[in-house]
This record gives C-alpha cells, structure tokens and sequence, in this order.
C-alpha cells in the first residue's frame, strides 16, 4: 500500500531532462547559465551597492560586504601564508563567493516555480558540469602556480620529492584532485535537493523546513571546504622543496 502511493509521487520527479539552447553545433546547458547568469548578477549587484559610496567607518551594506571580505581573506592567508594569499585572495574569494551564492539560491529560491519547456531550474552548482568546470580551473590554477615559481621542469621534478619512487603517486593525486572536488560538491548538493524534493512531496507543510535550515549549514560548508582545498592545493604547488630539504639538514 505504502509502495503502490509513493511510487506515483516519485515518478513525478524527472531526473535526466535538461534545457539545451543550440548554438550551431553547440549544444549548451540552457538551464546551468540562466541560474549561473543570476548568481553573477547577485554578486555584482552586492559589490557595487556595497563600493559605490565608500565610507571611512563602514555601516550597513559596506560593513557587511566587508566582514565577507575578511572572512575570505582569512581563508586564503591560513592556507598559503601572509606572503602569498594577496596574489590568490581574488581567484579564492571568487570560488568562495560563487559557489556559496549558488548553493544557497538553489535552497531559498523557488526556481522550480519558473516552468520550462524541459527540465527546471535549480542550484547550478547541482549539476556535474558547473562543479568540474570549477574543479578545472583550480587545477590550472595550482600548475600556473607552480610553473610560475619553479619553472615547468622545477616542478616537475617536486614529482620525485623526496623519493622517485613517488612519482606514480603524485601523478594520480594530480588527476584525482579534480575529481574529488567535483564530485564532492556535486553529490553532496544534489542529494540535499533531492532529499528535500521528495519529502516537500510527502509531506509538505513543517517536515521539509529543518532540512531547509540544516541544508543552508552544509551548503556553506561545501563552499568553505572547496575554497580551503583550493587555497592548499596552491600552496602545494608554491611549497620549495629544495628550502625544505635545506631547512631538514640543518635541523639534522
């Protein structure tokens, strides 16, 4: 009896369908950019209201965008040190700001309300696309970084630190690097937007709203994990190896 009622209510969850605008041969998720295209509009909006009359003691929009600002800054300094988060504060506080306005767009507005003709609209940072494509940048983030310091054949001989036999490995923590950060974001996301899709279904009126509240938490923590393993994986990359076996011998 339970089965034969909940059957129905699921089957009204379409999984798979998305939006696709055709530019020539191109084919583009219509449904990730209109959600992306919002939380930049967001994003520029907050930064102009906010530097727009720039006050010496700051109140209102400008002290809270600034108490934004130095909660990112504070991500980048603990990870690549007070030398060199400066360089990195824009790419981190970026990543930080996106993915945390995606995820939170995605719980407190009501995107399924706006009818398409396939699919609906929903956090940007639920689908695969969105999420790889961020874990790609800060993997071409991480190797600019470390050619820019070492030079293309210095870093790649942080390969065999500190023994050869190292290589294999830290050739498959370069790949699943990636990965992981896509993934991670990815799945936990959709989960939180399907967990509360289906109760919403179930039951609609109070039992959702504890969900709603504890998935605003862990959507936070997901942008604060992504952008803190970016920061680390920078300063891994800008890490002297040749400093660190000097500072071993004299420590020796």
């Amino acid at each position: 009896m339970f089965q034969t009622g909940l059957l129905p209510l699921l089957a009204s969850l379409e999984v798979g369908e998305h939006l696709y605008w055709r530019l020539g041969n191109l084919k583009v998720h219509g449904q990730v950019l209109i959600t992306s295209w919002v939380v930049m509009a967001l994003l520029i909006i907050a930064a102009v209201l906010a530097t727009r009359n720039p006050q010496r003691v700051p109140h209102g929009w400008q002290n809270f965008m600034e108490y934004v600002l130095d909660f990112v800054r504070t991500i980048a300094r603990n990870q690549l040190g007070e030398k060199e988060y400066r360089a990195w504060l824009p790419f981190v506080g970026t990543l930080f700001l996106f993915i945390f306005t995606c995820n939170w767009t995605g719980i407190l507005v009501p995107w399924r309300l706006i009818e398409l003709p396939a699919g609906e609209l929903a956090a940007s940072t639920n689908d695969i696309n969105t999420t790889a494509a961020l874990a790609l940048l800060t993997s071409l983030a991480y190797f600019y970084a470390g050619f820019s310091r070492k030079g293309l054949l210095g870093y790649f001989k942080g390969y065999l630190y500190p023994s050869p036999i190292m290589l294999p490995f830290k050739i498959i923590e370069d790949f699943t690097k990636p990965l992981s950060l896509s993934f991670r974001l990815f799945g936990n996301i959709l989960a939180d937007e399907l967990v509360v899709g289906v109760l919403v279904l179930l039951v609609p009126v109070l039992v959702p709203v504890p969900l709603m509240v504890l998935g605003l938490f862990l959507s936070a923590i997901q942008a604060l994990i992504f952008a803190t393993l970016a920061s680390t994986y920078i300063a891994e990359a800008l890490e002297d190896h040749e400093h660190g076996e000097e500072v071993e011998h004299e420590i020796a």
